[in-house]
């Protein structure tokens, strides 16, 4: 595997985004129709604010019910809560010229499992732990078919 290529090469970027006045319902309703885990929040233009995670949405969840007192009042608050009352604002980003190594690197030292990659301050696609898994196995069995045919030759 090449840790000196850039992300650009690798990094997703059909990315679904929302605003920060989408509502939590909507958000409900896109986590739930989708196998990702990571929802960045753009500005009109594609500025990046922020990020919702499922666990963010999740320990949102769970402390409106602790704090409930019923199914009404969580509710009403559902109608009144938004993207940017539960985003991360102003995540770690990446460049699309940093490298594959040094994303790892901060995946591993912040246990994080996505980071968006932005350019002059606008999203241009994110980055996942799974992005690097699917290159790693990908280049991995590159390797082998390039010894299996040397091997053979």
């Amino acid at each position: 595997m090449r840790l000196e290529l850039p992300i650009r090469e690798i990094m997703t970027t059909s990315v679904v985004t929302v605003v920060p006045d989408t509502s939590i319902k909507e958000i409900q309703t896109i986590f739930g129709q989708q196998g990702f885990h990571h929802l960045p929040v753009v500005e009109p233009g594609g500025m990046l604010v922020g990020i919702i995670s499922r666990d963010d949405f999740r320990t949102f969840f769970q402390n409106l019910s602790a704090n409930s007192s019923g199914p009404t009042w969580v509710s009403k608050q559902l109608g009144h809560r938004r993207a940017k009352d539960i985003m991360t604002a102003a995540p770690l980003c990446l460049d699309p010229d940093d490298t594959i190594g040094l994303a790892a690197d901060i995946f591993l030292a912040n246990k994080f499992h996505a980071l968006p990659v932005v350019e002059d301050n606008v999203l241009m696609g994110i980055l996942t732990t799974h992005d690097i898994l699917a290159y790693s196995v990908g280049a991995e069995r590159m390797d082998e078919e390039a010894i299996n045919e040397e091997t053979i030759s």
